[in-house]
């Protein structure tokens, strides 16, 4: 007997735990939560294309900076060496074949003193050479002048050969070592870390005189006003993301705020590590302040629904059922879910009053 009355007490007790209530008729969103963080647009790292130090650091973390201004300068002794070499043969190159250059008068000097010679000798040998037919003069000399024209002659052709050919050689000299410079310049251009855009310095990763090595990072810089979510999607989830979906984020930098984004992009590869895939959304308003990296937690929307006839997740049953009030089972069929609530969509109504778990 005594066993009997212990068994109802635990029944009745069983039975008082349970409460009823009744459907509600609300709002309800389906949704796919994701986290991340906010990520400036265009944002990428700057890599070390050298070895060497860094002499100069001309824009830090926070700065604005324009398109092609200077972020920091690295300096490397075997290429400031080269480049020097490189830009001092360029300048004698320059210096050489300028009109006025010593070598070009030298040449032209001795041109112009074969061409003289060569007049003279030139109107010797004619003189000769009509003595000669007048019977006037030796024929020793008119071998004589003939001989000193002819020489004239080879000596000019020789001097011209030779200005020409210096003239042309002093301009080859001057193109390579202008080439040799402009090849010697891009590659101190790599020394000279600038930004691509109009934008902002996130981060420095170097201190003045630290060593760099080549492909080691040095800076973060991204736009300065245009903001966009790096979110992270379980992989069970991903297939009810789609894009142009609206999401409801929460920055905790900004306290209760929420903000509205949308799916822009879905990228097909698994981050083994996270099982989970990238999801990118833009801001559908401006973002106050220019921080990068803030962390965030999203809500993909998935679906939406007006007047929805909602219950406790706690009143469900196996096998889709619920049990009412009167201890009657009721098959129903669910729509939207939450994490703690789910749409009936037929079974039972607003005024069913239902047991809970």
């Amino acid at each position: 007997m005594m066993k009997y009355f212990f068994f109802l007490f635990l029944l009745l007790l069983g039975c008082g735990s349970r409460s009823t209530l009744q459907p509600k008729i609300k709002s309800v969103v389906e949704a796919v939560y994701a986290s991340g963080f906010v990520v400036s647009k265009d944002e990428y790292q700057i890599f070390s294309q050298v070895d060497g130090y860094v002499t100069e650091i001309l824009a830090h973390e926070g700065d604005l900076v324009k398109k092609n201004q200077t972020i920091l300068i690295i300096e490397g002794q075997q290429q400031t060496a080269r480049y020097h070499i490189a830009r001092e043969n360029y300048e004698l190159a320059l210096k050489n074949n300028r009109k006025d250059s010593p070598v070009l008068l030298e040449a032209k000097a001795a041109l112009k003193a074969a061409q003289s010679k060569l007049a003279f000798d030139s109107l010797n040998y004619v003189r000769f050479e009509n003595l000669w037919k007048n019977n006037a003069t030796k024929q020793t000399d008119y071998d004589r002048a003939k001989l000193s024209y002819d020489n004239s002659q080879s000596d000019y052709q020789l001097q011209h050969n030779r200005y020409l050919k210096i003239k042309d050689q002093l301009a080859a000299d001057l193109a390579t070592a202008q080439n040799n410079l402009r090849i010697s310049s891009e590659e101190s251009d790599r020394y000279v870390i600038k930004s691509n855009f109009d934008g902002r310095v996130y981060k420095v990763l170097k201190e003045r005189g630290e060593l760099v090595r080549r492909t080691e990072a040095l800076a973060t810089v991204g736009r300065n006003e245009a903001f966009y979510l790096q979110l992270s999607v379980d992989e069970l989830d991903i297939r009810r993301v789609k894009e142009n979906q609206k999401i409801k984020v929460k920055i905790d930098a900004y306290g209760d705020k929420i903000f509205e984004a949308t799916v822009i992009k879905i990228y097909p590869m698994v981050n083994q590590r996270e099982q989970a895939l990238r999801v990118d959304a833009d801001f559908s308003e401006p973002l106050p302040d220019g921080f990068s990296g803030l962390a965030v937690e999203a809500n993909i929307i998935i679906r939406e629904k007006e007047n929805a006839l909602i219950i406790p997740k706690s009143c469900l049953l196996p096998g889709d059922s619920v049990m009412t009030a009167d201890k009657i089972k009721i098959k129903v069929k669910r729509g939207i879910e939450t994490l703690d609530e789910v749409e009936i969509v037929s079974g039972i109504d607003a005024h069913t009053k239902l047991i809970s778990k």
